[in-house]
């Protein structure tokens, strides 16, 4: 590959000694590496205001991987074969210097490379430091290249429609819009992209993925841990902005859009945004109706004893922040109209799981007697997203037996 192209990449992680990090984004590119998806010259550097040296960085971000890695536990030589690419850099998001220390340090791999590398800047930060970060970029120049810098920030986007608009007025100040990358790491599960291939790859299902044969959709994603080491962030988001206005919105985009007429990503996004503008608006008044939200108290999970939100660290001992919450939207369209979609996510609940479950009408005729139809269900077709990945048609046999009595098997893929 010729100079700034994959075969060399820089990756700065703002944000690199946070939860983020250690949960999701380094245990995923460890599986990379493992898989031989990253390039031949990768270098990690982790940027945060926590006081570690490189070692400690490494040490802390292993058991993040020994515990979250699709590939389980970290073997010695792999690892540290991985581990010999991160560094971390203790900073200031204000401090202007700090920027042009990451400058160096990234001219001085370019240099050792032999070669200009792809600058990938992943802002795992929240909301309120995206625009300091920005402006401290700009500022060290490292947005002025538009063939090798790119921006990556993370979800939550603002906090708000007025704080968003104002996100994306700062960046577009320093950064080109083609170097822009606004994500939801969600959409990297792989059952999530396998939304796609089911839908659009499969003649089977399209005939009746509508109001005609669909009953209802819902989407849901329970987990069973509390808050952890994000009471700070979480208690001035909590679930609805955590959770259902962006992954689970995302999803449901996925599964309500039309198909694409080819497989890119602007096509992909301007189905997803019809799908959008076609969710039916929820006047205040009609909150209560649609709506539900609720915050977990003190219990057992697993055995476990657990502590309620509120005792949570850097959680308010007054929060009104929800924890769990439920909506049913409409999306008004020809394909959809009438068909509720019910979305709820939510902490400390007693199973991890996260699914989207398409419940079809029943049969339009019931000719079995009612002895036979006692434990009758509806077609579902439900896509497992984790723990146990998969997609399930849950439909009815008859049971063995000199009776006809239909039960509900499942085909699974």
């Amino acid at each position: 590959m010729g100079e700034g192209g994959p075969d060399q990449a820089i990756l700065a992680i703002f944000g690199g000694g946070g939860d983020l990090a250690w949960r999701k984004l380094v245990p995923a590119l460890y599986d990379l590496y493992l898989d031989h998806w990253l390039p031949k010259r990768f270098a990690l550097v982790g940027l945060g205001r926590q006081r570690l040296s490189d070692e400690e960085f490494r040490t802390r971000l292993r058991a993040g991987v020994d515990q979250f890695s699709r590939h389980g536990r970290t073997e010695a030589r792999p690892w540290e074969e991985f581990a010999a690419t991160l560094a971390f850099q203790s900073g200031d998001f204000g401090d202007r210097a700090w920027y042009a220390a990451l400058d160096a340090r990234m001219s001085a791999l370019d240099r050792a490379w032999g070669g200009s590398a792809t600058r990938i800047l992943y802002l795992a930060t929240p909301p309120d430091a995206v625009g300091t970060i920005a402006q401290g970029l700009g500022a060290a120049g490292l947005s002025r290249d538009r063939a090798r810098a790119r921006i990556v920030v993370e979800k939550p986007f603002g906090h708000d429609l007025v704080s968003a608009r104002s996100l994306n007025h700062t960046l577009g100040e320093v950064f080109d819009e083609s170097q822009i990358y606004r994500i939801d790491h969600y959409l990297g599960k792989e059952t999530v992209q396998n939304i796609l291939a089911l839908r659009f790859a499969n003649a089977l299902f399209e005939p009746v993925w509508n109001r005609r044969y669909i009953d209802h959709v819902q989407i849901a994603v329970a987990e069973t841990v509390g808050v952890e080491q994000r009471g700070h962030y979480y208690d001035h988001a909590g679930a609805l902005r955590d959770m259902i206005q962006n992954h689970l919105l995302q999803v449901l985009c996925l599964i309500a859009m039309e198909p694409p007429v080819r497989l890119d990503a602007g096509e992909i996004r301007s189905k997803k945004v019809d799908v959008l503008r076609a969710i039916r608006p929820i006047a205040p008044a009609e909150v209560p109706r649609v709506a539900v939200r609720g915050q977990y108290g003190t219990g057992t999970i697993e055995g476990r004893a657990v502590p309620a939100y509120r005792a949570e660290k850097n959680v308010a001992p007054d929060s009104a922040t929800e924890t769990f919450a439920a909506v049913q939207f409409w999306v008004d369209n020809w394909r959809w109209q009438d068909v509720p979609f019910y979305l709820r996510t939510g902490k400390r609940l007693p199973a991890k799981v996260s699914e989207v479950s398409i419940q079809f009408r029943p049969v339009p005729h019931q000719a079995f007697p009612a002895k036979a139809v006692e434990h009758w269900q509806p077609n579902r077709l439900i896509v497992r997203i984790q723990p146990a990945e998969g997609i399930l048609l849950r439909f009815q046999a008859k049971r063995p037996g000199p009776i006809m009595r239909p039960t509900k098997p499942c085909s699974s893929t």
